[in-house]
């Protein structure tokens, strides 16, 4: 039941008893403050600035007379919001109903949207620190004209050590939302760098162990986790090329000339990160490969020992089996030597055989 629904039921008469109006103790009371608490429980931070300079926080239910002006701004932050709650802060920003649902979905890669008045922007956030597997996370830049929404959900990082950098320099916030948007896409890159450089090592620990010891099954399985592992992370962050290039090319409204570079300077650091995560997928496809080979190489070598000394004992053995025939008439059966002649024979020819084989790499 809405406020107002509850305020006319107040004056309803009660049922069977006419002209008796509902006793207003017994009927349902609006609780004004249980909105703006509701709504503050997943607010981080609603600080109110002009030029620059850090005025005071703001409740939520205080945003509904705030002015838009390009002086000001208001930089609201939101963790793992409820919808009702998100519903009554897009309200009171006087966002579009279409706005409002698209902020409330839960997105599953990068985009932009553009509504003339103000710009929504979808980003994903990953992780990966005490883990074995990224952990994803979201995180939307809704701003415009004098206000800034930031929605984090799941694992997002924290915009708390930029807020307190840039409120140091008060003339970067009174560049406008345009800016510090650019500036929030910026610290996502450097945690993008960061991740990078945590999956090039174990990349390299991964080849560097299928180089020296070859491939194993569990080191399959690895390999395949690790290169499924890549391929989410570069389908989370190759889309924040397009939309900051975006940003940075066509001309939009709430965007200024001058932070157009800025959001052309994060393109450019993504698409590198981007370049260095297709050449770990890379890496690991050619480790893969000279996984294979090795065991194939160790497998065939395993088999060359194997024939060598099935040669070499072919020879004894055909002997022995020649002369266990037991026929009558045998070369120097009666011969008093024949015996140590046939092991010195079998000996000698065992000998060059494995002296052969030695000397061509096979034993």
């Amino acid at each position: 039941m809405t406020v107002e629904e509850t305020v006319n039921a107040s004056t309803k008469p009660v049922a069977g008893v006419p002209g008796v109006k509902a006793n207003s103790k017994s009927a349902v009371k609006p609780d004004p403050k249980s909105a703006e608490k509701s709504s503050a429980a997943s607010v981080v931070a609603s600080v109110e600035y002009e030029h620059g300079r850090r005025l005071g926080e703001m409740t939520i239910d205080q945003i509904s007379g705030y002015v838009k002006d390009p002086s000001r701004l208001l930089w609201v932050g939101l963790k793992n919001p409820t919808n009702d709650e998100l519903q009554h802060i897009c309200r009171q920003l006087s966002l579009s109903a279409d706005a409002t649902e698209e902020i409330i979905k839960k997105h599953g890669r990068p985009k932009m949207i553009d509504y003339g008045e103000y710009i929504q922007i979808v980003a994903m956030t990953v992780t990966k620190e005490n883990s074995k597997k990224p952990v994803f996370g979201e995180m939307q830049i809704i701003f415009g004209v004098g206000f800034l929404l930031t929605v984090r959900r799941g694992d997002a990082l924290s915009n708390s050590s930029l807020r307190e950098r840039l409120e140091g320099w008060p003339d970067l916030i009174a560049r406008g939302s345009d800016y510090v948007a650019a500036e929030i896409l910026d610290v996502l890159a450097d945690s993008y760098t960061h991740l990078t450089t945590r999956l090039e090592y174990e990349v390299e620990q991964s080849e560097h162990q299928m180089l020296l010891q070859g491939l194993k099954e569990s080191d399959i399985r690895k390999l395949y986790k690790q290169r499924r592992d890549l391929l989410r992370v570069h389908t989370a962050i190759s889309p924040m090329i397009e939309i900051c290039r975006k940003l940075s090319l066509v001309r939009i409204d709430v965007v200024e000339m001058d932070s157009r570079s800025n959001f052309s300077i994060v393109s450019d650091r993504v698409a590198r990160l981007v370049e260095q995560i297709n050449s770990l997928r890379e890496a690991l496809a050619f480790a893969f490969e000279a996984g294979m080979m090795i065991g194939q190489n160790n497998q065939t070598d395993i088999a060359k020992r194997l024939a060598a000394w099935a040669a070499i004992l072919a020879v004894p053995t055909a002997i022995a089996g020649i002369y266990g025939m037991n026929f009558k008439d045998m070369p120097e059966l009666d011969w008093s030597l024949g015996y140590p002649f046939v092991l010195v024979l079998m000996f000698g020819v065992c000998a060059y055989l494995y002296w052969r084989f030695k000397k061509s790499g096979w034993l």
